[in-house]
């Protein structure tokens, strides 16, 4: 999937940060799962606060076949006309139109790739209300690559809800990787609409307050942030390693580019 904050592009970044040994794997802010997706581990925990997300990953890891088999659909029919079909349908499916959970993993992944710039975004009443994009040939089903993620999310837990409730059964050993929304950088530059939901403050205060007890826990622990004096004054006493990211999306392309981030690392 293409999100928001996604880290394919800071991949190598994190992969050299990340301790050489560890237990169970933990992302609770899983998102698009780069980097889960790159380690493949044999133990994992995925959550994210996103519900259609992760209705998705488990679709994949229960029935990648039924998805590959929607896709294929929706590939066929793709056009503009069809594209504002599925955004009504998707957006007003508890009415008479009830999609299966299969059905709704597919739509969730057609949609992504097909509209603008692949940004998921929700407005206040939940709706997902992104124009199409214009793309030649959009990848919407890639099958090869849909039952490689299945086979590793066989192997991970997945849930939705608080980050705190997805690590409480890390124990002394395991890795822990945070991909929070970020602190913005600038009062206009705050994005948290992935669902409805805003991460502001003292949410970003009470995930250090987490990374910490993690840490005094045995846990290693590594987090992705921006580069702000907020974020550098809740992680002190932990490693703080400045990074370039490019920016895929923005609505600009001039305000396309590299941004500084941080990587915190601790209890390794």
């Amino acid at each position: 999937m293409k999100w928001v904050g996604g880290k394919t592009k800071l991949l190598h970044e994190l992969v050299d940060r990340m301790p050489d040994r560890f237990g169970a794997y933990f992302e609770p802010f899983s998102g698009g799962a780069a980097l889960f997706f790159r380690v493949a581990p044999e133990r994992a925990t995925l959550n994210d606060f996103n519900a259609d997300l992760i209705n998705l990953y488990k679709m994949l890891a229960k029935d990648v076949e039924g998805v590959i088999a929607r896709l294929q659909a929706h590939r066929t029919r793709h056009n503009e006309t069809y594209y504002y079909q599925q955004r009504t349908r998707w957006n007003h499916r508890d009415d008479e139109d009830e999609m299966t959970a299969v059905d709704r993993a597919a739509a969730f992944v057609y949609l992504n790739k097909t509209c603008f710039n692949g940004l998921w975004r929700v407005n206040r009443a939940g709706d997902f209300n992104v124009p199409i994009g214009r793309y030649t040939d959009p990848p919407i089903c890639v099958p090869e690559a849909l039952r490689a993620a299945g086979a590793v999310l066989r192997r991970a837990t997945l849930r939705r809800g608080d980050y705190r409730a997805a690590v409480e059964g890390a124990v002394r050993g395991d890795f822990v990787y945070f991909d929070p929304p970020y602190d913005p950088v600038a009062p206009t530059a705050n994005f948290t609409s992935y669902t409805t939901d805003a991460f502001g403050v003292q949410h970003q205060r009470e995930l250090a307050d987490t990374a910490r007890a993690l840490v005094a826990r045995g846990c290693k622990v590594m987090l992705s942030n921006s580069d702000t004096p907020f974020v550098r004054s809740l992680y002190k006493g932990f490693a703080i390693d400045r990074v370039k990211c490019p920016r895929a999306i923005n609505s600009n392309a001039a305000r396309r580019g590299d941004v500084d981030e941080v990587i915190v690392t601790g209890g390794y």
